[in-house]
């Protein structure tokens, strides 16, 4: 694990690492005692964010020139690093996750999307067909995800229950934040939606949130890639067949719906169409 250290840590974590050997009876009783009680320690569920510039020649006066970053606890990720591996041994094993989704899973990366989408196209227009790609963004999804909803998923599509659920519950619920500035700290504020910023179960959770999407773009014969929260859509359009857009256009309709119910916001000043094929064939779909 990396050693990043958060202000709320007791000992810095090099040195922690450094001595892990003394203490890691004592880190092995409170992750055992964790997993069999269902719960998340309060101690360890408060955040502290630090505004950092997103590049060096950014006006510093400037609050939209400046990205939050989330530290937690060490403690807590190595608690989160020990139940991640035991959820991704569950959600492979039964395979669960969506196989269209890259995003925070071994042996995928961006590449992988990357080539799959663009292979797919290929094959689009070896066939003479024309492909219509469009590229979906989300409005910060990772902070607007419904604890509800979320426990919902991992009961009834990843299967947990008693305990396990129990701990997940308690694993979201009573977080906290504050910001550090220098020598100076905001009030502690809570956070009531969302998957923990810069936490490991954090994006992986995200994943399980998203699982329905998939469903939704297939039952409309659409096909899609996903890395995270940006999901590419693709449809394959034969020159004598325009009407076939039409699922397309019906798929975004639900997807839109789906998302105004699961509390996400498409963001439409990032999302963008691509129509790939003959020139001719190109102003007959934007005609459409």
């Amino acid at each position: 694990m990396k050693p990043s250290t958060c202000a709320l840590d007791p000992i810095p974590t090099n040195f922690f690492k450094e001595v892990s050997g003394v203490l890691i009876d004592n880190v092995l009783d409170i992750v055992n005692s964790s997993l069999d009680t269902g719960v998340f320690p309060d101690c360890l569920k408060t955040a502290v964010i630090k505004p950092l510039l997103k590049k060096n020649n950014l006006d510093p006066s400037s609050l939209e020139n400046y990205r939050p970053i989330s530290n937690l606890p060490f403690l807590s990720k190595i608690l989160e690093k020990a139940v991640i591996m035991q959820l991704n041994e569950h959600l492979n094993k039964h395979a669960i996750l969506d196989k269209f989704q890259s995003g925070f899973r071994t042996n995928h990366s961006t590449e992988t999307a990357l080539v799959k989408v663009v292979n797919d196209l290929r094959v689009n227009a070896d066939r003479g067909h024309l492909s219509v790609l469009i590229l979906l963004d989300l409005s910060a999804a990772f902070d607007t995800i419904d604890h509800n909803i979320l426990k919902n998923r991992l009961s009834q599509w990843v299967g947990l229950s008693g305990s396990v659920l129990n701990w997940f519950e308690s694993y979201l619920a009573g977080r906290k934040f504050f910001v550090s500035c220098g020598n100076y700290n905001s009030k502690t504020h809570d956070i009531l939606y969302g998957v923990p910023q810069g936490s490991i179960l954090g994006p992986l959770l995200f994943s399980i949130y998203m699982l329905p999407l998939g469903q939704i773009i297939s039952g409309h014969n659409v096909s899609y890639h996903s890395y995270a929260d940006d999901t590419q859509l693709y449809l394959s359009i034969a020159p004598d067949d325009p009407k076939s857009l039409d699922s397309l256009t019906q798929c975004l309709t639900c997807i839109s719906e789906w998302m105004n119910s699961n509390f996400l916001k498409l963001n439409k000043e990032k999302t963008e169409i691509l129509v790939i094929g003959n020139n001719g064939y190109n102003e007959a779909i934007r005609n459409k």
